[in-house]
């Protein structure tokens, strides 16, 4: 069931990644990754982890935008 998750959240983070390049064109694909992998760091120890894409996300667009 964990590994499953896994799968999931791994899928995730390439949806994340594939609209954030649909919002900043501009960006190169390793910025974006970079900024999910940032953000992703952040929620680590995270127990709950049902939430954690959509955290990742905003974390990640607000760098590329430039607020972090």
């Amino acid at each position: 069931m964990a590994r499953d998750k896994a799968i999931d959240e791994s899928k995730a983070m390439e949806e994340i990644a594939e609209r954030l390049q649909e919002r900043f064109p501009e960006a190169s694909r390793q910025t974006i990754v970079d900024a999910i992998e940032k953000a992703r760091a952040g929620f680590d120890g995270a127990k709950v982890r049902d939430f954690v894409p959509v955290l990742i996300e905003k974390e990640a667009k607000a760098h590329l935008k430039g607020k972090r």
